[in-house]
Protein backbone atom coordinates (compact mmCIF):
# COMPACT_ATOMS: atom_id res chain seq x y z
CA UNK A 1 0.00 0.00 0.00
CA UNK A 2 1.20 3.50 -0.86
CA UNK A 3 0.28 6.80 0.76
CA UNK A 4 -1.08 9.87 -1.05
CA UNK A 5 -1.08 13.29 0.65
CA UNK A 6 -3.16 16.03 -0.98
CA UNK A 7 -3.33 19.72 -0.20
CA UNK A 8 -6.94 20.94 -0.50
CA UNK A 9 -7.24 24.60 -1.59
CA UNK A 10 -5.98 25.10 -5.13
CA UNK A 11 -4.86 21.48 -5.46
CA UNK A 12 -8.08 19.52 -5.06
CA UNK A 13 -10.17 22.63 -5.73
CA UNK A 14 -9.80 25.00 -8.67
CA UNK A 15 -9.45 27.98 -6.32
CA UNK A 16 -8.90 28.91 -2.70
CA UNK A 17 -12.00 28.17 -0.61
CA UNK A 18 -11.11 29.63 2.80
CA UNK A 19 -12.15 33.21 2.05
CA UNK A 20 -15.38 32.14 0.35
CA UNK A 21 -16.32 29.99 3.31
CA UNK A 22 -15.66 32.83 5.76
CA UNK A 23 -17.74 35.27 3.69
CA UNK A 24 -20.59 32.77 3.45
CA UNK A 25 -20.58 32.06 7.18
CA UNK A 26 -20.83 35.62 8.54
CA UNK A 27 -23.56 38.25 8.52
CA UNK A 28 -23.49 41.11 6.05
CA UNK A 29 -22.73 43.55 8.86
CA UNK A 30 -19.78 41.51 10.19
CA UNK A 31 -18.52 41.01 6.64
CA UNK A 32 -18.56 44.76 6.02
CA UNK A 33 -16.94 45.69 9.34
CA UNK A 34 -14.47 42.81 9.10
CA UNK A 35 -13.52 43.77 5.56
CA UNK A 36 -12.56 47.24 6.73
CA UNK A 37 -10.59 45.87 9.68
CA UNK A 38 -8.81 43.27 7.56
CA UNK A 39 -7.98 45.43 4.52
CA UNK A 40 -4.45 46.29 5.76
CA UNK A 41 -3.74 42.61 6.37
CA UNK A 42 -4.86 41.64 2.86
CA UNK A 43 -2.69 44.38 1.41
CA UNK A 44 0.28 43.24 3.51
CA UNK A 45 -0.24 39.68 2.28
CA UNK A 46 -0.44 40.74 -1.38
CA UNK A 47 2.75 42.77 -0.97
CA UNK A 48 4.52 39.84 0.66
CA UNK A 49 4.87 41.55 4.05
CA UNK A 50 2.56 39.18 5.93
CA UNK A 51 2.36 35.40 5.75
CA UNK A 52 -0.82 33.57 4.79
CA UNK A 53 -0.79 32.02 8.26
CA UNK A 54 -0.83 35.41 9.97
CA UNK A 55 -3.64 36.69 7.76
CA UNK A 56 -5.74 33.54 8.30
CA UNK A 57 -5.35 33.89 12.07
CA UNK A 58 -6.55 37.49 11.89
CA UNK A 59 -9.49 36.58 9.64
CA UNK A 60 -10.56 33.85 12.05
CA UNK A 61 -10.30 36.24 15.01
CA UNK A 62 -12.40 38.92 13.30
CA UNK A 63 -14.95 36.71 11.56
CA UNK A 64 -15.53 33.79 13.91
CA UNK A 65 -14.88 34.97 17.48
CA UNK A 66 -18.02 34.66 19.60
CA UNK A 67 -19.90 32.59 17.02
CA UNK A 68 -21.70 29.36 17.90
CA UNK A 69 -19.66 26.45 16.61
CA UNK A 70 -22.74 24.51 15.45
CA UNK A 71 -23.96 27.50 13.41
CA UNK A 72 -20.57 27.90 11.72
CA UNK A 73 -20.43 24.15 11.01
CA UNK A 74 -23.90 24.34 9.44
CA UNK A 75 -22.82 27.30 7.28
CA UNK A 76 -19.70 25.37 6.30
CA UNK A 77 -21.77 22.34 5.30
CA UNK A 78 -24.04 24.50 3.13
CA UNK A 79 -21.05 26.18 1.49
CA UNK A 80 -19.39 22.84 0.74
CA UNK A 81 -22.59 21.38 -0.71
CA UNK A 82 -23.65 24.45 -2.70
CA UNK A 83 -20.31 25.93 -3.82
CA UNK A 84 -17.21 23.86 -3.15
CA UNK A 85 -18.57 20.60 -4.56
CA UNK A 86 -18.66 22.34 -7.96
CA UNK A 87 -15.07 23.59 -7.56
CA UNK A 88 -13.39 20.20 -7.37
CA UNK A 89 -10.67 19.89 -9.98
CA UNK A 90 -11.46 16.95 -12.33
CA UNK A 91 -7.76 16.06 -12.40
CA UNK A 92 -7.75 15.83 -8.60
CA UNK A 93 -10.87 13.68 -8.49
CA UNK A 94 -9.36 11.34 -11.09
CA UNK A 95 -6.07 11.10 -9.19
CA UNK A 96 -7.80 10.41 -5.87
CA UNK A 97 -9.87 7.71 -7.59
CA UNK A 98 -6.67 6.28 -9.11
CA UNK A 99 -5.04 6.04 -5.67
CA UNK A 100 -8.14 4.44 -4.18
CA UNK A 101 -8.35 1.88 -6.98
CA UNK A 102 -4.77 0.87 -6.17
CA UNK A 103 -5.69 0.45 -2.50
CA UNK A 104 -3.62 3.45 -1.38
CA UNK A 105 -4.31 5.44 1.76
CA UNK A 106 -5.41 8.97 0.81
CA UNK A 107 -5.11 11.85 3.30
CA UNK A 108 -5.96 15.52 2.76
CA UNK A 109 -3.46 17.79 4.55
CA UNK A 110 -4.62 21.38 4.64
CA UNK A 111 -4.38 24.73 6.41
CA UNK A 112 -8.12 25.05 5.91
CA UNK A 113 -10.32 24.64 8.97
CA UNK A 114 -11.56 21.26 10.17
CA UNK A 115 -15.09 22.59 10.65
CA UNK A 116 -15.10 23.29 6.92
CA UNK A 117 -12.94 20.69 5.19
CA UNK A 118 -14.28 17.83 7.33
CA UNK A 119 -17.60 18.00 5.49
CA UNK A 120 -16.09 17.36 2.07
CA UNK A 121 -13.58 14.75 3.26
CA UNK A 122 -16.24 12.80 5.13
CA UNK A 123 -18.50 12.85 2.07
CA UNK A 124 -15.64 11.40 0.03
CA UNK A 125 -14.58 8.90 2.70
CA UNK A 126 -11.15 10.53 3.01
CA UNK A 127 -9.00 11.13 6.05
CA UNK A 128 -7.84 14.66 6.76
CA UNK A 129 -5.32 16.61 8.78
CA UNK A 130 -6.23 20.28 9.11
CA UNK A 131 -6.19 23.43 11.19
CA UNK A 132 -8.52 23.38 14.17
CA UNK A 133 -10.26 26.16 16.06
CA UNK A 134 -10.64 26.53 19.77
CA UNK A 135 -14.17 26.28 21.14
CA UNK A 136 -15.43 26.82 24.69
CA UNK A 137 -18.96 25.89 25.73
CA UNK A 138 -19.97 25.63 22.08
CA UNK A 139 -18.64 29.10 21.19
CA UNK A 140 -15.65 29.76 18.95
CA UNK A 141 -12.95 31.84 20.64
CA UNK A 142 -11.45 33.15 17.40
CA UNK A 143 -8.20 31.34 18.14
CA UNK A 144 -6.57 28.29 16.61
CA UNK A 145 -6.22 25.13 18.64
CA UNK A 146 -2.50 24.61 18.15
CA UNK A 147 -0.73 25.81 15.04
CA UNK A 148 -2.12 26.59 11.61
CA UNK A 149 -1.53 23.47 9.48
CA UNK A 150 0.68 25.12 6.86
CA UNK A 151 4.34 25.19 5.90
CA UNK A 152 6.50 23.09 8.24
CA UNK A 153 3.45 22.22 10.34
CA UNK A 154 2.08 20.02 7.54
CA UNK A 155 4.88 17.42 7.61
CA UNK A 156 5.06 17.62 11.42
CA UNK A 157 1.36 16.72 11.66
CA UNK A 158 1.71 13.98 9.05
CA UNK A 159 4.62 12.37 10.93
CA UNK A 160 2.65 12.64 14.17
CA UNK A 161 -0.36 10.84 12.68
CA UNK A 162 1.17 8.43 10.15
CA UNK A 163 4.10 5.99 10.25
CA UNK A 164 5.57 6.83 6.85
CA UNK A 165 7.92 3.83 6.82
CA UNK A 166 4.91 1.52 6.53
CA UNK A 167 4.28 2.65 2.94
CA UNK A 168 6.09 1.56 -0.18
CA UNK A 169 5.85 4.97 -1.80
CA UNK A 170 4.64 8.34 -0.56
CA UNK A 171 2.99 10.68 -3.07
CA UNK A 172 2.33 14.35 -2.29
CA UNK A 173 0.35 16.99 -4.19
CA UNK A 174 0.44 20.75 -3.60
CA UNK A 175 0.21 24.09 -5.36
CA UNK A 176 1.81 26.85 -3.24
CA UNK A 177 5.12 27.49 -1.47
CA UNK A 178 3.32 26.62 1.80
CA UNK A 179 3.09 23.03 0.45
CA UNK A 180 6.79 22.54 -0.28
CA UNK A 181 7.55 21.11 3.16
CA UNK A 182 4.76 18.56 2.65
CA UNK A 183 6.13 17.65 -0.77
CA UNK A 184 9.60 17.14 0.75
CA UNK A 185 8.19 14.13 2.67
CA UNK A 186 7.32 12.31 -0.52
CA UNK A 187 9.04 9.93 -2.90
CA UNK A 188 6.94 11.33 -5.74
CA UNK A 189 6.06 15.04 -5.64
CA UNK A 190 3.51 16.91 -7.73
CA UNK A 191 3.52 20.71 -7.69
CA UNK A 192 0.67 22.33 -9.62
CA UNK A 193 0.03 18.89 -11.09
CA UNK A 194 3.51 18.57 -12.56
CA UNK A 195 5.87 15.94 -11.14
CA UNK A 196 9.01 17.56 -9.73
CA UNK A 197 12.31 16.24 -8.35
Amino acid sequence: MDLALFDFDGTITVRETFAGFVRASVSRRRRWLGGAALAPHYLGYKLGWLSGERVRRRVVAVALRGRREDEVRAAAARHVDEVVSAQIRPQARARIDWHRARGDRVVVVTANLDLFVARWCEQQGLEYISSRLESRDGMLTGRYLGRDCCGEEKPRRVREAIALDRYGCVYAYGDTPEDRALLALADRRFYCWQEVD
